[in-house]
């Protein structure tokens, strides 16, 4: 705890010879390590759907998270960003779908998650609905894409 005060004083005296003018500029302190799997699990993407979202290769993903490799500086600091504000992250990268989650968001309560349906004319009675699986066509060969879906009331 101490230590991580001391970083904090050292940061602020830092930020004052800045404003005073005392200093030009100031260096980044990136971390030395990162855990790309455990910001990956926060966010409950797989490896394919972070590479992706984020602009990362699938390769470089799988690579950091076996340990094989570490992330460039640059890297790291957007992993970094990442890690603090995923939301900010992904709304400068996909402006177009960043409006449609947070729609998404404010209307789930901030889970992301959907809410229980309701049935018509049940009141609040919540159900959930849920997919039996597929119905194979022509005698089980397999080819068919629709599928059944049950309600059960809970």
């Amino acid at each position: 705890m101490n230590a991580m005060f001391d970083d904090m004083m050292t940061g602020l005296d830092e930020v004052e010879a800045f404003l005073a003018g005392e200093k030009a500029g100031y260096k980044v302190s990136l971390p030395a390590e990162i855990d790309v799997k455990s910001i990956r699990q926060r966010l409950d993407m797989t490896q394919a759907r972070f590479a992706e979202v984020f602009g990362f290769s699938l390769d470089a993903v799988k690579h950091w998270e076996g340990g094989r490799r570490t992330p460039e500086a640059a890297a790291r600091a957007f992993l970094k960003v990442i890690a603090m504000n995923q939301g900010a992250v992904l709304t400068a990268l996909h402006p177009e779908t960043a409006a449609t989650a947070r729609k998404r968001l404010q209307a789930t309560g901030g889970t992301g998650k959907r809410s229980r349906r309701t049935l018509p004319g049940e009141g609040k009675r919540p159900v959930r609905i849920r997919s039996s699986g597929a119905i194979r066509n022509n005698a089980g060969r397999g080819n068919g894409s629709r599928g059944r879906v049950t309600v059960q009331a809970k």
